[in-house]
C-alpha cells in the first residue's frame, strides 16, 4: 500500500487508525470539509473506523458529522497510509485511508461535529486545496 507524507520514525511507536473518506461529486463540484482544529484545512469528509463498527456505516456517519449530508452507492476506489502525529488524541498513528467515491443524496442539516464546515467547490480548485497528499493524488488519478 502506497505511504504519503512523513516518514516513518524508527524511535516511534504507532497505532494503526483504519478510517474511511469519501469523495463526493455533484454536477461538477466537489463536496469537501472544512476543519478548523487543530489547524484550517480542507479535507475529504471522512474519519476513523470505531470498534466494531463496519467501514461503510462509518463511511455514512462520518460523511454526515462531517457536512450534514446523506450519501448512497459507496464504492471503494483506493487507499494509502500516513504516519502522523494527531493531536487531539495525543496519538502516533499509522492511518491506513480507504477511500471511496459515494453520490451526495440529501442535506439533512449543518455539520455535527464542532469546527466542520460543509465546502462545495470545483474539483479542479480542490486538488489544490486539500491539505493531504494521498487525497490529492487519488483525486487527480480520477481526473486522468
Amino acid at each position: 500500500m502506497r505511504r504519503f507524507g512523513e516518514a516513518v520514525r524508527p524511535d516511534i511507536r504507532y497505532t494503526p487508525r483504519p478510517g474511511v473518506y469519501a469523495m463526493l461529486p455533484l454536477n461538477g463540484s466537489l463536496l469537501l470539509t472544512h476543519q478548523i482544529e487543530p489547524e484550517p484545512e480542507f479535507q475529504l469528509p471522512g474519519g476513523g473506523v470505531d470498534p466494531g463498527e463496519s467501514p461503510l456505516r462509518a463511511l455514512h456517519r462520518e460523511v454526515y458529522e462531517e457536512t450534514g449530508w446523506s450519501i448512497a452507492a459507496p464504492r471503494r476506489i483506493g487507499a494509502f497510509r500516513r504516519f502522523v502525529y494527531m493531536p487531539e488524541y495525543d496519538l502516533w498513528a499509522e492511518k491506513i485511508c480507504t477511500i471511496y467515491m459515494a453520490r451526495p443524496v440529501r442535506r439533512l442539516g449543518p455539520p455535527t461535529e464542532p469546527g466542520h464546515m460543509a465546502v462545495w467547490m470545483p474539483a479542479e480548485t480542490a486538488m489544490d486545496l486539500l491539505a493531504n497528499e494521498g487525497e490529492r493524488t487519488l483525486l487527480a488519478n480520477l481526473a486522468t
